[in-house]
């Protein structure tokens, strides 16, 4: 009989043999106490994925043994578990303290560039200070009644210049923009001056002593006979642009005559100045579509004209307020004491007078168009 019970609850028969043989309850104490009494044949069974020996009816004790917690916790398995467990914590714990690493290099990354924009923003003011106070000296010295007011730093991206509203022609769709006033929040205008008769030295000196941006739009009939005058100027950073070659009045002229003036003066500026200009201002602010057209055939990409025109003596405004705008432009030319009461550098101690007292400065037309 004890071997019977042995072939079938293995190691019981020794712990139940002093029970009555083949009673349900004797087999079942027996079961659970041989399955506590011997680990290593659970660990075995465990291993091996069968959770009984046989399908015999005597293998429900070892059913029981696999199922209760005491024989899981002798098995061996489980504790396979809890080290697989323990090792996904580590893992987690691993995963966890590389993601602090990643942020601890993020966070230095992002202090370093702040520091690194602090320290470009501490420069600027540092430069700028410098940059007023030599200025200050210059203004003193020209005669102005203020010191210029330092230009903002130009815009990431230009803005998007757009035909001023009544100044459309007919079809105007893929044509040059024309405007008066670049679209803009800053309190900036932008200063140019037109022909190229007068060519006063004393205009170069003062607007690079003052640090004052211009832009210069040349007719070739009178800058050809001192071309070197305007390549100083071009040295000391001012944009050349196209007012073209003879100054007519270009809507009384056919589109072949008008695409000579605008195109011929673009291939005589870049022989000269060794650039095509983007920028062209027609005689007297006159044009039609075929102006227009002339220009954009020949590389043009914007039309400027003006808000307010400066004279040594007073201000003549397009405007019915009489007054500045952001990103208004203002119209000048190279006169003289023979044309004008006064000189150029007259002419710059007026507008800057009215331009400072208002509150704002000039920048350079080419960072916004």
């Amino acid at each position: 009989m004890c071997v019977l019970l042995a072939m079938a609850v293995g190691s019981g028969c020794a712990a139940g043999s002093g029970q009555a043989p083949g009673g349900a309850g004797a087999t079942g104490k027996a079961g659970a106490s041989g399955s506590a009494a011997a680990p290593p044949h659970g660990r075995e069974r465990g291993s091996s994925g069968s959770p009984g020996s046989s399908g015999a009816p005597g293998s429900s004790a070892s059913s029981a043994s696999s199922a209760s917690p005491a024989s899981s916790a002798s098995s061996g398995a489980p504790g396979r578990e809890a080290r697989k467990e323990k090792g996904g914590e580590g893992d987690r714990k691993d995963s966890a303290g590389n993601g602090g690493d990643r942020g601890k290099g993020e966070r230095g990354g992002n202090r370093e560039r702040a520091g690194e924009k602090v320290a470009a923003a501490e420069a600027r003011a540092k430069r700028l200070k410098k940059i007023q106070a030599a200025r200050a000296v210059a203004a003193k010295r020209w005669g102005l009644a203020q010191t210029p007011l330092p230009a903002p730093p130009p815009p990431g991206k230009k803005p998007r210049v757009t035909t001023r509203k009544g100044f459309e022609v007919d079809r105007h769709k893929g044509l040059p923009p024309v405007f008066t006033t670049v679209p803009t929040k800053q309190k900036v205008v932008f200063l140019t001056i037109d022909d190229g008769a007068e060519k006063d030295p004393e205009l170069l000196r003062m607007m690079s002593e003052l640090r004052i941006p211009y832009s210069a739009f040349l007719s070739d009939y009178v800058v050809r006979d001192d071309y070197g005058y305007f390549e100083k100027m071009q040295g000391r950073g001012v944009s050349l642009h196209n007012h073209t070659l003879t100054h007519p009045y270009l809507p009384a002229l056919p589109y072949a005559k008008q695409k000579a003036e605008i195109c011929g003066q673009q291939t005589r500026m870049e022989k000269r100045f060794g650039k095509r200009p983007r920028l062209f201002r027609p005689p007297y602010g006159s044009y039609n579509r075929d102006t227009l057209r002339a220009a954009a055939s020949c590389g043009v990409k914007a039309v400027p004209l003006w808000a307010a025109e400066a004279f040594p003596d007073h201000m003549e405004w397009r405007e019915w307020d009489r007054d500045l705008h952001p990103g208004d432009i203002i119209l000048t030319h190279f006169r003289g004491k023979a044309e004008w009461k006064g000189s150029m550098p007259d002419m710059i101690r007026h507008v800057m007078k009215v331009v400072t007292a208002k509150g704002y400065a000039v920048a350079r037309l080419e960072d916004y168009v």
